[in-house]
């Protein structure tokens, strides 16, 4: 397994209890989570339900009922869970609990983890580090190493990353609901509740604030100051929550591209997680996502009698939901991480009410929720 992740740690447990011997590679001396916050959706938590680590997530995390969004006076976003047929939640988590979940399993069952180890290169059943060294032959590779991974084509980050705070639940904010604010598609902020991580004492809550990659020199000699007048004056309630930021260090920024590999597979080796479809942020779909891979990648092998066959049988269980949802980012990231003017008017103005009609509230309950594509029936899983 090449890469700490998500993808990685959730499909080293599963293959391990399978009987496979697995080994994980990972470039940082300790391994740790990258980010903020972000929603565990009703498929992600099936995953970790199978794999017996749901009860923490639940304790840990924050239960999500609601996603709201306004643009000015303008409710454009309301998107309830109670739509869905068979009901659920999001969970609220930090990176850091969901990360700590599975590396804890990780070593409590004894699998082996190389950290320290940055990967090059991939050939004839090997992996290849930068210090010159190789490892002896593996019958599979996994390269969960995210979208910037080394063993697939460099893709350009997309114009928008976002900028993430971790902060004590301050404020007159909904606690089951993420709520967003818009100024056309250009400017895009939000709460998150995220539960208590363990390194917290208390509830907190993930601050992000959209911004386009090339105008982050730019944000940081402005100063926290401009940006804090700029926050507040398009949501006032986030005083509380920008009463704690009181260094630009304490904000993280994270960067996101769009890329899907025709072939996830290659003889004795498979792409998982960001490494085969990285999108946009979309609250965390991609940690579901890679959920969802690991497990395809364990059923894929219990029902095969040989490899090729088995990573065949991994794509076809993965493919079409991916591919859905690929173009489906593609179509909605404009929508709220743009420049224009146009797209965020029409948003505002009529996809905003159409939206709290039947049969618009099931779809994007569904489509937030990981359902679209039925992905838990494909893999056998219960809802």
């Amino acid at each position: 397994m090449a890469g700490c992740g998500t993808a990685g740690l959730a499909a080293a447990l599963l293959l391990h209890r399978d009987g496979h011997r697995v080994t994980l590679f990972e470039r940082f001396d300790t391994p740790r989570p990258l980010g903020s916050g972000l929603l565990i959706q009703p498929t992600g938590q099936a995953v970790l339900r199978a794999l017996g680590l749901e009860a923490e997530l639940v304790a840990r995390g924050a239960p999500v009922t609601r996603l709201i969004g306004h643009a000015g006076k303008h409710c454009v976003l309301d998107v309830r869970y109670a739509a869905l047929k068979r009901g659920g939640v999001g969970i609220g988590v930090h990176r850091a609990t969901l990360f700590a979940i599975l590396h804890d399993a990780v070593l409590a069952e004894g699998i082996a983890i190389e950290p320290g180890r940055a990967i090059t290169a991939c050939a004839d059943g090997r992996l290849h580090f930068a210090d010159g060294t190789q490892t002896a032959r593996f019958d599979l590779i996994v390269d969960a190493m995210g979208s910037r991974s080394p063993l697939v084509p460099p893709t350009r980050p997309l114009a928008f990353g976002a900028l993430w705070a971790d902060l004590d639940w301050a404020g007159d904010f909904i606690p089951d609901a993420l709520q967003q604010r818009y100024r056309r598609a250009s400017v895009m902020t939000g709460v998150l509740p995220i539960g208590t991580p363990r390194h917290a004492t208390g509830p907190r809550a993930a601050l992000f604030w959209s911004l386009r990659g090339d105008r982050l020199a730019e944000w940081r000699s402005a100063g926290l100051a401009a940006w804090k007048a700029e926050l507040l004056a398009l949501w006032p309630a986030t005083a509380p929550l920008l009463d704690q930021i009181t260094d630009s260090d304490q904000l993280t920024f994270a960067s996101y591209a769009h890329r899907t590999l025709r072939q996830p597979v290659e003889p004795g080796l498979i792409h998982l997680g960001d490494s085969w479809h990285s999108t946009s942020p979309q609250l965390g779909q991609g940690a579901n996502m890679a959920l969802l891979d690991a497990y395809a990648l364990a059923l894929g092998l219990r029902r095969a009698r040989a490899l090729p066959e088995a990573l065949t049988e991994t794509i076809r269980l993965r493919r079409d939901q991916i591919q859905l949802y690929q173009l489906l980012s593609r179509l909605l990231t404009p929508v709220y991480q743009s420049d224009g003017a146009a797209i965020p008017w029409l948003r505002d103005r009529v996809m905003g009410p159409v939206s709290k009609l039947w049969p618009f509230t099931a779809a994007q309950a569904a489509l937030v929720s990981g359902a679209v594509g039925h992905p838990l029936a494909r893999l056998g899983l219960d809802a």
